[in-house]
């Protein structure tokens, strides 16, 4: 009578094939049922529940007043021109080369103040 000899591949092989074949039993079965099962998500208990719900409501709430508050500032944005300061007007007039009691009185500034600006922001002349 001849021993019969399995080999440690042979029955790395016969294991992998019935874990496949219980695998695939399992998943067609869950999928007849109809239901989506995470295999990989604990169950949770009855106060865990309420609380991933009660966060799940607190998410959505938040989600929409993102969305609105996004939505009123585009229209703010979209309303308002941006507003020239006069120091920016100041500037580009000494860029210009006009004199600094030039740019105080015509941009409402104190004659100071347009002096700095003049003196930081006038062309050069050579």
């Amino acid at each position: 009578m001849e021993a019969l000899v399995i080999t440690w591949r042979e029955l790395l092989v016969v294991v992998i094939a019935v874990l496949a074949i219980y695998v695939a039993e399992v998943l067609l079965l869950l999928r007849w049922s109809g239901r989506r099962v995470n295999p990989w998500a604990r169950t949770a208990s009855s106060s865990e529940g309420q609380a991933l719900n009660a966060l799940s409501l607190e998410i959505g709430e938040l989600r929409s007043q993102v969305v609105r508050l996004q939505s009123e500032l585009d229209r703010l944005k979209s309303a308002t021109p941006p507003a020239v300061s006069p120091y920016n007007h100041a500037i580009q007039m000494a860029r210009q080369g006009l004199s600094a009691s030039e740019v105080s009185s015509r941009c409402g500034i104190s004659r100071g103040e347009a002096e700095l600006i003049v003196a930081l922001y006038r062309k050069l002349r050579i």
